[in-house]
């Protein structure tokens, strides 16, 4: 496989192996006051901590079509204290779940750190989910109050969760809603609740291969392993103009599009509207983007516009260029060289995980389609099913040695689910396959599990199965990822209707309408196959790998344990 070179070998990590040799995880505490004090809050570390000396500097900027929007590191501090103290007027306390469930906007952050400064526990979500996948989350974690949007509140399933009391909406609240944008009358400071640095921190839902969406509960201990990665992997200095596109309803969107820049004392760019490459090189040109961390799928989609766009736009600003979310081909890394004139790093890591755990950094030469190297302080091996280390380019499963800073905390009401990850203690198994190859760079290999990563989403076939025999003509349905070259995967839906049913084009389309609104554009089934009977095991089962394996023509491997269907 070719190599690419260093990038950068001036960048802030300097020579990997040195930085790797010397690094101690107590060594980047010293750079938080918590060090000191022996107190932590993950808000103040990430805003207020920074007023004196950059408290004119700008920590948000909020860019769309029509106008601009900046908040400096002190605005920031004045408008969450004015939240945090909405939130205790309005009985919210330490440790009680609120839900964000707005379109990304200033008010978005400001709610975010407000909530954190009085310990509650904010639970992100991604604005196009709908009643259903709102309801299986909420009901899971018992929310007290959703801060979200007068646009997105009617989704709210308010009336079914009984822990629910409190709505906030920003932009016209009505009858007994609190109004966001009230908050600006009330004081401007408050003293953070102070913790520990393993109390809570967050919880992002995640999907499963099978069963509910998942809590996935961080502690405020996750803010080192974001700040040193931020410092090293995407290089972030003072001046920098930083642009993380990912949502913060999704763990990239608050790992690296809040907590890392910030941290760091960088400014974060935030954007509203969909998808265009022109806008997206607008954004690059008008705000002066210089590191941009964002999705293959993006990418992919950029590439197929072509180097005749790119033209039309200066991104001379851009000095470096991040991606997560699925594997990155190495087509792509090659394009952006000759399109960009800059490579694109990869990196690899989990929602469980918290930070970029495998990485191809700036100071090092990059494998077109590896992983990269683990981080340092990250110890990263592959292991059969019984937990013994394979050997080099040996296929097993890549597991991660626990300890690091940003490790979840818990699954929330969930313990049997974490203890799974932790079969092969000390490892922590992440249900992907890969390799590790002669120069010690990681491979990914393919999923272990069954969940579908979409255009770097992650859905769990069993909500879009849920929801698809929900509806009133479907028996059955099963779900795969079927390789697309853009989105990564795209979801296949396998459904069996009631007998006498017509399978119709029409009806595909109403099944794909019914999932997008009741879960989300993303967790819809761009394909459907109608199919008499689904492969099952003889405990009743779905064996999703039969009809993966019979989509892309491959080998069905052993049947012994399936029954109907097969």
């Amino acid at each position: 496989m070719d190599k690419l070179a260093a990038h950068n070998p001036e960048s802030n990590m300097g020579d990997y192996d040195k930085a790797r040799s010397t690094f101690r995880w107590e060594d980047v505490a010293k750079n938080f006051e918590f060090s000191v004090t022996g107190k932590v809050n993950a808000a103040y570390e990430a805003v207020d901590r920074h007023v004196e000396e950059l408290g004119d500097k700008i920590a948000l900027r909020f860019l769309d079509d029509e106008k601009e929007v900046t908040y400096t590191f002190r605005e920031l501090s004045v408008a969450s204290n004015r939240f945090a103290n909405l939130l205790l007027e309005l009985g919210i306390k330490q440790g009680d779940r609120v839900f964000i469930f707005m379109p990304r906007s200033i008010e978005l952050y400001v709610a975010f750190f407000g909530i954190l400064k009085i310990a509650a526990i904010p639970v992100p979500l991604f604005e196009a989910f709908m009643r259903a996948g709102l309801l299986d989350r909420m009901s899971d974690c018992d929310p007290v109050a959703v801060v979200t949007h007068n646009s997105l509140k009617d989704r709210i399933p308010r009336d079914e969760v009984p822990s629910l009391k409190t709505l906030i909406v920003a932009d016209g609240a009505e009858g007994d809603e609190i109004s966001f944008d009230e908050n600006r009358t009330r004081k401007g400071t408050f003293e953070p609740v102070w913790l520990g640095l393993d109390d809570p921190l967050l919880i992002h839902y995640t999907s499963g291969s099978t069963g509910k969406p998942k809590g996935v509960l961080h502690a405020q201990r996750a803010i080192i392993g974001h700040y040193q990665t931020g410092k090293w992997i995407l290089d972030l200095k003072k001046d920098d103009v930083y642009w993380c596109t990912a949502d913060p309803g999704w763990v990239t969107g608050t790992s690296y599009g809040i907590f890392a820049p910030l941290l760091n004392g960088v400014g974060t760019t935030i954007i509203r509207g969909r998808f265009t490459a022109k806008r997206w090189y607008r954004t690059i040109e008008r705000a002066g983007v210089t590191v941009w961390y964002t999705a293959p799928t993006a990418l992919r989609l950029l590439m197929g516009k072509g180097e005749e766009l790119i033209s039309e736009f200066d991104l001379s600003s851009l000095r470096l260029i991040l991606s997560v979310g699925e594997p990155l081909n190495p087509e792509v890394i090659h394009w952006a060289l000759k399109a960009y004139k800059q490579p694109i790093h990869d990196t690899w890591w989990m929602t469980e995980t918290g930070m970029i755990m495998i990485s191809n950094y700036p100071s090092m030469p990059i494998k077109p389609g590896s992983m990269g190297k683990p981080f340092p302080g990250v110890e990263a091996a592959i292991i059969d099913d019984e937990g013994v280390e394979l050997g080099v380019n040996e296929v097993g499963n890549l597991a991660l040695k626990k300890g690091w800073p940003s490790m979840m905390k818990s699954i929330w009401k969930r313990d049997e689910k974490y203890r799974e990850y932790f079969r092969h203690d000390p490892w922590f198994t992440s249900g992907d396959a890969a390799y590790v190859d002669e120069d010690g760079y990681f491979h990914f290999h393919g999923r272990v599990d069954d969940v579908i990563n979409t255009a770097g989403e992650r859905v769990g076939p069993f909500e879009v199965e849920s929801r698809l025999v929900e509806h009133p003509l479907v028996v059955e349905a099963a779900v795969i990822g079927k390789p697309d070259p853009v989105r990564g995967e795209i979801i296949k839906a396998f459904v069996v209707v009631k007998e006498g049913v017509d399978e119709s084009e029409e009806l595909k389309s109403e099944l794909i309408e019914f999932v997008k609104k009741g879960l989300a554009a993303h967790a819809a089934p761009r394909e459907i196959e109608f199919i008499d009977t689904l492969p099952k095991t003889r405990s009743g089962k779905i064996m999703r790998r039969v009809l993966k394996a019979r989509e892309l023509g491959l080998d069905l491997g052993d049947l012994s344990g399936a029954g109907e269907g097969v």
